[in-house]
This record gives structure tokens, C-alpha cells and sequence, in this order.
């Protein structure tokens, strides 16, 4: 017993070498993937990078950042961002939702309805921008133009006209991404112990009573996961949009990602562009932050 007692130790320090040995080269990995860039990015956001005019490179400090105050561009890329953002993820989870407490009543054929909810989800974004680019929003022959006419109602240019390109592309990830919370939520309605139920109709209480004292309480785990998930996704949303309208027309949907994108890689000015990642990035994880507490707060 003491020879083995005593050989404890040496066994735990070779499993934890072990361990570490395993852990070393994806911990490395991990940071040359995702730490370096950010670190990158960030010292990039301090510096005056313009390949239009390489003579007035050099280390720009705060300006970067203070320059975005007096650009309009920018406010109008970021309320973009905000009206995106909450669209798609106010509709993606009422939808989602209704969706799955319709099929809820119908216990056959759960298993198709998954599967098929599963196909827009499963395709690439930039596949899905230029489906609805080209078959389902296109002038004159798309399904939406088509379906529009026949209802007497005219043909739209949906993707080319300021004022319809915006709502067109709220459309495109809604239709991407509300299966997904359908899937969550149908998956944690199943969960839902009967017997609540049966409660409650003995007590007589209304299809809307059920759902916002019983239904509503004992789901709101997922609902506020899948927002914490769709608004982080709907946060940094960028090949469906660029497919599909690529930010235009104009700025007209020109999300703050986009205006990143389209300032450093069109414009050449990759330090005023970093600086606005590093901004969205900070916006993302200040909202994600906040609905982790939030989340926490009400569990």
C-alpha cells in the first residue's frame, strides 16, 4: 500500500504530461487560428494603411476610431446593422416558433418536416444569395415577381430598388436560418412534461393562458439561446448579402460587415477597415455578454 501510495504522484504528473501532450499542439493551433488574427486586427485598426496612397502609412493611434464619429457612412452602416440584425432575429424566432407549436399538433410526419427544415440551413450562404438572386427575387421571371402579377400587384425590381433591397435581404436570412430555431424549439417542446398540461385544462385555462404562464416559462432557456446564437450570426452576416446585392444598391444594404469588407478590400484602406471590424467585433461580444447575463439572471 505505501509503494503504491508513494507511486500516486508520479502516475498523475505522467497522465497530466500526457494530457498536456494531447492538448499542446489544438491549444497552438487554436491560437495561431484565432488569437493571432485578433491581436493582428487589432494593432492593424491602430495604424494608417492605405495602399490608394502608401506615402501617408504609419501609426495613427486613436484617429482610425475618431474618424468614424464624423463619417456618415458609418452610422448608416451601423444602424443597417441594427435593423438587420433585430429583423431577422425577431422574425426567425416567431416564426420558428409558430411553426413549431403548429406542427406539435400534428404528431406524424415530425420526422420529414425535420428533414426538410434541415436544407436551407445545410446550404452555403453565398448558394442561397444567388438562388434568391436569381430565381426567386429576379425582375420578370423570378417566383416573388411572378406571383406578384399574377395577384395584379406589378413588377419590383426587389434587389435594385433603396428601398425594397433591404427588406428583400432580411427575407433571404430569415428563410435561411428560421428552421433552425424551429428545430430548437420543436426539440424542447417535445421535452415539455404532459402533465402541466393536463392541469391545466382541468383548471380550464385558454390555449393563450397556456402558452404565456406554462409554455412560455419552461422554453425561455432556448428562446434566449437561440437569440444569443442568431443574433451573433445575424451580427457578422456577409455572403448572403454580397451575393445578393453585394451592399448595394448604393449603401442601401451595406451592413456594417460589409462596410468593412468593402472599405478594405475595394477601397485599399485596410486600417480604417480593421478598425471597423474591431467595432463590430466589439459590438458582438458586448450584446453576446449581455444576454449570457441576462440569460443567467432569469435561470
Amino acid at each position: 500500500m505505501a509503494t503504491a501510495a508513494g507511486e500516486m504522484p508520479t502516475l498523475e504528473s505522467r497522465e497530466r504530461r500526457f494530457a498536456l501532450s494531447l492538448l499542446g499542439p489544438a491549444l497552438v493551433l487554436l491560437l495561431l487560428t484565432t488569437t493571432a488574427p485578433l491581436v493582428y486586427l487589432g494593432w492593424t485598426s491602430l495604424q494608417r494603411i492605405d495602399l490608394g496612397m502608401p506615402w501617408l502609412s504609419g501609426f495613427a493611434g486613436i484617429d482610425n476610431y475618431l474618424k468614424m464619429g464624423e463619417d456618415p457612412r458609418f452610422w448608416n452602416s451601423l444602424v443597417l446593422t441594427f435593423i438587420y440584425t433585430g429583423s431577422t432575429v425577431v422574425l426567425q424566432v416567431v416564426l420558428g416558433l409558430s411553426l413549431a407549436l403548429l406542427v406539435m399538433q400534428f404528431p406524424r410526419g415530425q420526422g420529414l418536416l425535420r428533414i426538410a427544415a434541415i436544407l436551407p440551413i445545410v446550404l452555403a450562404p453565398v448558394v442561397v444569395g444567388l438562388f434568391w438572386r436569381t430565381l426567386v427575387l429576379a425582375p420578370d421571371f423570378g417566383i416573388v415577381d411572378l406571383v406578384t402579377r399574377s395577384l395584379g400587384l406589378g413588377s419590383y425590381n426587389w434587389l435594385g430598388d433603396p428601398q425594397l433591397a433591404l427588406i428583400s435581404v432580411i427575407a433571404i436570412h430569415t428563410w435561411q436560418w428560421t428552421p433552425f430555431a424551429f428545430l430548437v424549439l420543436l426539440a424542447t417542446l417535445a421535452t415539455l412534461p404532459p402533465d402541466v398540461y393536463e392541469a391545466a385544462r382541468l383548471d380550464r385555462a385558454g390555449p393563450w393562458q397556456t402558452f404565456f404562464h406554462i409554455t412560455l416559462p419552461l422554453i425561455r432557456p432556448a428562446v434566449v439561446m437561440v437569440v444569443i446564437l442568431r443574433l451573433m450570426t445575424a451580427l457578422s452576416a456577409f455572403a448572403a448579402i454580397f451575393a445578393a446585392t453585394g451592399g448595394g444598391p448604393g449603401s442601401a444594404t451595406e451592413i456594417l460587415n460589409l462596410y468593412a469588407y468593402r472599405t478594405s478590400f475595394t477601397e485599399l484602406n485596410l486600417g480604417y477597415g480593421a478598425s471597423l471590424a474591431v467595432v463590430l467585433l466589439s459590438i458582438t461580444l458586448a450584446i453576446s455578454w449581455f444576454m449570457f447575463r441576462l440569460r443567467r439572471a432569469r435561470a
